[in-house]
């Protein structure tokens, strides 16, 4: 995959991210800011989600842990436990904010 082909995986994966955020009514604030995602949740607890351009990969961090997300046969998945992006993106951001976050 190219540069251009990397930036436009991970624009539709945020996009898919604040659209579901806004279509949840979770209390989640969401900021980008160049290659980084905020997530800040009511309790000021945050999901940090950042583009790895060299790598080629999608890291998220959060009070969990950090993991970092490779694009395999058409889905970022998660290079220590196999879990896609997007679930990972719900799991915490429901842990955050102590409420089931479902899009």
């Amino acid at each position: 995959m190219n540069t251009s082909q990397y930036h436009e995986l991970v624009d539709k994966e945020w996009l898919i991210i604040e659209e579901g955020i806004d279509e949840s009514g979770a209390d989640i604030d969401y900021e980008t800011t160049g290659n980084v995602m905020t997530l800040e949740f009511e309790d000021r607890s945050q999901v940090i989600i950042n583009r790895q351009e060299p790598m080629q990969e999608i890291w998220l961090a959060s009070k969990s842990g950090g993991y970092h997300f490779a694009y395999r046969d058409e889905q970022w998945v998660c290079t220590r436990t196999n879990t896609l992006f997007m679930d990972m993106v719900k799991q915490e951001c429901s842990k955050h904010a102590g409420e089931d976050v479902v899009w």
